[in-house]
């Protein structure tokens, strides 16, 4: 009995994992650079439908972070939104976004500046946390997932 048990176990594990889809291929959506040097991630990952976006700082085109939450919030919020435009795609694609504040006293002002790009339903879901530092000595950094479609 202990062996027809295993032999239908093996054979139920064999069609579970003949049965499981395989990974749609990822693409690489860009890669970043930083005075000139490429930074060790990619801007974006795209997998079958979802483009996996890399956590953006307020960084600027200059190479700097602006001061104040408001202005690193829309600034890391337009970094955002070039790499969607790249792929196609623009913010209303975006279903969830993970925001980190290196202090969560920064929130109301976060959400003020955040709120002026995602003002209307259905707005993304979110996780926000506050982090002991951020790259560059940034205030915030803001990732996101976002529906990409069929290629």
């Amino acid at each position: 009995m202990k062996l027809i048990a295993a032999i239908a176990t093996g054979i139920l594990m064999t069609a579970s994992a003949a049965d499981a889809q395989t990974p749609a291929a990822t693409e690489q959506v860009g890669r970043p650079a930083l005075n000139g040097q490429p930074l060790p991630f990619s801007d974006a990952i795209r997998v079958g439908d979802v483009l996996y976006l890399s956590g953006q700082i307020g960084i600027g085109p200059d190479g700097k972070l602006p001061a104040g939450i408001e202005a690193q919030t829309r600034q890391a919020l337009n970094n955002i939104g070039a790499i969607l435009t790249r792929e196609g795609v623009g913010y209303g694609n975006i279903f969830h976004c993970t925001a980190m504040l290196a202090d969560m006293k920064l929130w109301p002002a976060f959400n003020k500046t955040y709120l002026e790009i995602f003002n209307e339903p259905p707005l993304p879901t979110r996780s926000a946390f506050g982090a002991n530092g951020l790259a560059l000595g940034a205030l915030v950094e803001i990732e996101c997932q976002a529906y990409a479609g069929k290629r």
